[in-house]
């Protein structure tokens, strides 16, 4: 556990705030890392702690110590023994998956609570922040600090269509999921469609929303034009709804076409496979690429992605059925059968460089300073609780256009 402290602006008294999130070096890093270095920049005395290998004796990647269990008390060992079943019982035997993941998650999410309960000192801190579904039980422990459910999205739903759950287990996660939510202090989703889908599918209240938006860092450095356009996959290659055998063939369309990220994926997909990289490498490509499976979760939601995308002045390609492309202007919807043409439609320099000036300025609407400044008011105590209808608020005066090719 790290953290520092620093006068705050106007002479009021730095908060403390615990963030607990799993940092697996991907999008479950990018959001609770930017709300640290905001709330630090406020001058808040901030703590992250890592629950990412919460059970194993080392995080570092690679190493023995993150294959064994990292501590002999009974709920770590149990802890641990749960994450060695999931993976025998619900990784690869298709049975297993959907009839055993609801066991595996509920067991997985009260362990942690118990765990996170004896292990942090929740009272010391002035809000406690938590950015993932695995380890929000720990907001339900009773601490005298306010508490914020920074949930990605509605979990229920998400494992469903993953195919980790039956029917009935479904029914059974959805309405615990829906009681847990109206139950939290204070409550955001990563994107705020995901929390008007929670309103309509869930029937939540939605009179805890604190809505944070995901945010990006618009680069100093923007992509430029070049021909052929080359396109560009930063992100993670494992997870069902990544779609990694839509972006095989989308590569065998459109030779162009460089991914970045990992786990390495199957050689033979035959993608090109560039390895890791930072997003500074975004600037050398004409159009990021959103890949992802279609079901009724993904079509409400975005990518984390994209807005790393965006904040190059990247148009995005983005599935043609995914809703709300409004509130992510710079996006360019395609099909696997006008995939090309679309590439091919904005391959002159004056129909790029409009889209990608779309891009650039939604990046600037969605700055990470402007997506948290909810969370100031809150610590601020100057936070005015919107009425249920309008708790969802829009970061920008929409134009209700998206960077549709012409």
């Amino acid at each position: 556990m790290t953290g520092t402290t620093s006068e705050r602006p106007g002479g009021r008294r730095p908060k403390r705030v615990l963030i607990v999130a799993q940092l697996d070096g991907y999008a479950n890093s990018v959001r609770p890392l930017a709300i640290e270095r905001f709330l630090r920049e406020q001058g808040h005395d901030v703590h992250l702690v890592d629950t990412h290998c919460l059970a194993r004796a080392s995080s570092t990647r690679g190493s023995l110590g993150r294959m064994l269990p990292g501590s002999p008390r009974p709920s770590k060992l149990a802890l641990y023994a749960n994450d060695v079943a999931s993976k025998v019982l619900t990784r690869r035997w298709a049975f297993g998956r959907r009839h055993l993941s609801y066991y595996v998650l509920l067991t997985d999410h009260r362990l942690r609570r118990r765990i996170l309960e004896a292990d942090l000192p929740l009272d010391d801190f002035d809000l406690v922040l938590c950015a993932t579904p695995y380890d929000a039980g720990v907001l339900t422990t009773g601490t005298s600090a306010e508490t914020l459910y920074d949930c990605p999205n509605p979990w229920a739903d998400e494992v469903l269509h993953e195919g980790r759950l039956t029917v009935r287990q479904h029914r059974r996660f959805r309405r615990w999921e829906k009681d847990f939510l109206d139950g939290m202090e204070h409550l955001s989703f990563s994107w705020e469609t995901y929390g008007r889908y929670a309103k309509a599918q869930y029937g939540i209240s939605g009179d805890n929303f604190l809505q944070l938006n995901w945010g990006c860092t618009p680069s100093a450095d923007r992509a430029h034009f070049a021909r052929p356009p080359r396109v560009v996959y930063l992100g993670s290659l494992s997870g069902q709804f990544i779609n990694v055998p839509l972006l095989a063939r989308l590569c065998r369309l459109y030779p162009h076409i460089d991914v970045y990220g990992g786990p390495p994926p199957d050689p033979s997909l035959g993608l090109r496979y560039r390895g890791y990289a930072s997003p500074d490498v975004l600037r050398e490509y004409q159009f990021g690429l959103i890949t992802c499976t279609r079901d009724p979760i993904r079509e409400e939601g975005f990518s984390a992605k994209h807005l790393h995308y965006l904040a190059y002045g990247l148009p995005v390609l983005v599935p043609a059925w995914r809703r709300h492309l409004d509130l992510l202007r710079g996006s360019v919807p395609y099909t696997e059968e006008d995939f090309t043409t679309v590439i091919d439609t904005l391959s002159h320099e004056t129909r790029w460089r409009a889209v990608g000036d779309e891009a650039y300025e939604q990046a600037r609407q969605l700055d990470w300073n402007r997506t948290l400044e909810p969370l100031r008011r809150l610590l601020d105590g100057s936070l005015r609780r919107p009425e249920p209808e309008t708790s969802l608020a829009v970061p920008y005066e929409s134009s209700g256009r998206t960077g549709s090719a012409p």
